[in-house]
């Protein structure tokens, strides 16, 4: 099993939404995450499953991380609740995971057997929408992980504001087929 964990976060402030939104709009980035992703096995919070266009992105399962055993999902043969987080130190399989910060925050913090294998981390470097308003949420605890506990292992690619590169956990065994697949999907 390998975990990866995907973000885009903000330069120098590590946000990565205001409010319910991402405080910008680069369909580069969008298109990145969708190659890395696609026929993957997803993990989001309520919040950023609910943030999904029609609560679904095409071509992947996704496990909707929440508190609420009673929460519906809008496609039950392809989107599964998961309640614990636990539950994912087991797990077989390939998960990526897609966010949000507390769930980015608990994978990074919450031990060996949760932490992600690889970290695509992925920074924009424009302006924030100026128009957003709500609370900035930010991911500098996982920031702080990755610096601290991860190597980067890829050159910086850059398009359209958005400098990305691949992380893996130091004394980690990566699959070398999810690490390819990766690699090759972000320029």
């Amino acid at each position: 099993m390998t975990k990866i964990a995907v973000w885009c976060r903000h330069e120098g402030d590590n946000i990565i939404g205001i409010g319910p939104n991402i405080p910008w709009r680069i369909s580069s980035d969008f298109k990145r995450f969708r190659r890395i992703t696609e026929g993957q096995t997803l993990i989001a919070g309520q919040t950023t499953y609910e943030s999904f266009p029609n609560r679904t992105l095409p071509n992947r399962k996704i496990c909707v991380l929440t508190l609420n055993p009673d929460y519906e999902v809008s496609d039950p043969d392809n989107h599964f609740v998961v309640t614990d987080i636990r539950f994912f130190k087991e797990a077989e399989g390939d998960f990526y995971i897609s966010g949000g910060a507390s769930v980015y925050k608990a994978f990074l913090t919450g031990g060996n057997k949760l932490m992600p294998d690889i970290i695509v981390d992925s920074m924009y470097t424009g302006a924030l929408n100026p128009e957003l308003t709500g609370q900035k949420v930010d991911i500098t605890p996982c920031i702080d992980v990755m610096n601290a506990s991860y190597r980067q292992i890829s050159q910086t690619y850059e398009k359209d504001a958005v400098l990305t590169s691949v992380w893996v956990r130091k004394g980690a065994f990566v699959d070398q087929a999810v690490l390819k697949h990766i690699i090759e999907t972000i320029p």
